[in-house]
């Protein structure tokens, strides 16, 4: 079939039956011997679909109705699922999201990294609704509706969701989504603002408004007044994240972990886990699998502010945390020094340069935690391997990169997959955040 061919997609309806979830959360049917994407489909049911794309080894669809629902089927809270691209699943139960993603998990492990653990951990969970602590909000202004609109991005579109309130972030950002969108519609410059990233601390709320265009006395009034009602602080990004500077003084951004009495500081843009609750559950999950005693010395790789490290550090002999961004490490080291722990060190590297094994800090280690992005650490795998270290804690935001080094640290230096499982850092999404618990035999 050519492309002008495949460009005439037939527009009629048709009924098909979901076999399963594809890793984005479409849902999976056969037709006619090729595989169909369908938004919003679950698996077991039968859907009527309208053909949206014809390509040579899949289509995509939209559903148009459910004949046979799921039984796993909810009524999804947010009235605007289906079209904004923050969330996929919040017509799925929490329990079968939890299943979604350790399948996910699993199929990854053993497709990918030809490895299996020994035990699967238990889910960890906490609330599925306003858990998100931190997002970026894009921003329009839409001469058409004489306004802006704030809001994440449509599913599979460049256009923003006019959203009025958001189901998943933390009060008060749920509630802001209009205000917001009034405030940046009174702006002089309304069309230069893009976006507008958030942040909720312990202590305070951040809003960090980019404008591409320097603002007037007045706007800067406005946006001032809006962070007075609100109670939140205000900051402006001019350029690059070394230019955000709030308007008015405010207190330090912070979070507690309380089971470890410490108190983390962090900027408005900082990287910090998006779900405070399920964090604290993260970390206790890290101290119990590592085993720590006091005699033990620990190089957590991809460090950032000091989230795991100083925890570790609390039950540990000594810390060595490392990475890429020297800003974070800087906030890591006055975490560190802030809470009294005098067992913490922290150094800048880029831990995607495969040199990084020269480094001073790459030593001998009983422990390991690595966190890295998505793209995952198999450049620092040998470091690892070079530490000694008996025992290695992965913690992965994507299956695809944990599988790879999973069966790399398996199968090229030693160790054991002991166990593995997923933790639902972001609720109603498809994104798999988990945890793998590496030993040596």
């Amino acid at each position: 079939m050519n492309a002008r061919a495949r460009n005439r997609v037939s527009r009629q309806p048709e009924t098909a039956q979901i076999t399963d979830l594809s890793h984005e959360g479409r849902g999976v049917a056969h037709v006619d011997g090729k595989t169909v994407f369908i938004d919003d489909a679950l698996p077991g049911e039968l859907v009527e679909w309208q053909r949206v794309k014809q390509g040579r080894n899949f289509d995509e669809g939209r559903l148009l109705r459910v004949i046979e629902p799921s039984p796993d089927r909810v009524e999804p809270r947010c009235a605007h699922f289906g079209m904004c691209g923050g969330c996929v699943l919040q017509h799925l139960s929490g329990e079968q999201q939890l299943q979604f993603k350790q399948k996910q998990l699993m199929d990854s492990l053993t497709r990918i990294g030809k490895v299996t653990p020994q035990e699967i951990l238990p889910p960890l969970q906490a609330g599925s609704w306003n858990y998100r602590r931190r997002a970026r909000l894009a921003a329009r202004w839409v001469p058409k509706k004489n306004r802006t609109v704030v809001g994440f991005r449509e599913r599979s579109t460049p256009y923003i969701t006019d959203l009025q309130r958001c189901e998943v972030l933390q009060a008060p950002l749920d509630g802001l989504i209009v205000p917001l969108s009034e405030l940046v519609t009174a702006l002089s410059i309304r069309n230069r603002v893009p976006q507008i990233e958030v942040a909720v601390a312990d202590n305070a709320v951040a809003l960090v408004v980019r404008v591409l265009e320097p603002l007037t006395d007045a706007d800067q009034e406005l946006l001032r007044r809006f962070g007075r009602e609100h109670a939140v602080q205000m900051f402006l990004q001019p350029g690059g994240y070394d230019t955000v500077a709030p308007m008015e003084e405010g207190a330090p951004l912070e979070y507690r972990l309380p089971n470890f009495d410490l108190t983390l500081r962090f900027l408005p843009t900082d990287f910090v886990q998006v779900n405070g609750p399920l964090n604290l559950q993260m970390i206790d999950r890290a101290v119990q699998l590592l085993a720590l005693t006091p005699h033990d010395r620990v190089l957590d790789l991809f460090c950032g502010l000091g989230n795991f490290s100083l925890p570790l550090a609390r039950r540990a002999g000594q810390v060595v945390g490392v990475e890429g961004e020297a800003g974070l490490v800087a906030r890591a080291r006055d975490n560190a020094a802030r809470n009294g722990l005098g067992n913490a060190q922290f150094f800048t590297a880029n831990l995607a340069d495969e040199s990084i094994g020269s480094a001073l800090w790459a030593g001998k280690f009983d422990k390991v935690l690595l966190d890295p992005p998505r793209a995952g650490a198999k450049e620092v795998l040998p470091v690892v391997a070079k530490s000694g270290a008996d025992t290695v804690l992965y913690i992965s935001c994507h299956p695809g990169s944990l599988a790879r080094d999973a069966g790399i640290l398996v199968h090229e230096h030693g160790y054991k997959l002991q166990s593995a499982g997923v933790m639902d850092m972001f609720p109603h999404t498809a994104h798999v955040e988990s945890a793998a618990l590496f030993v040596k035999p």
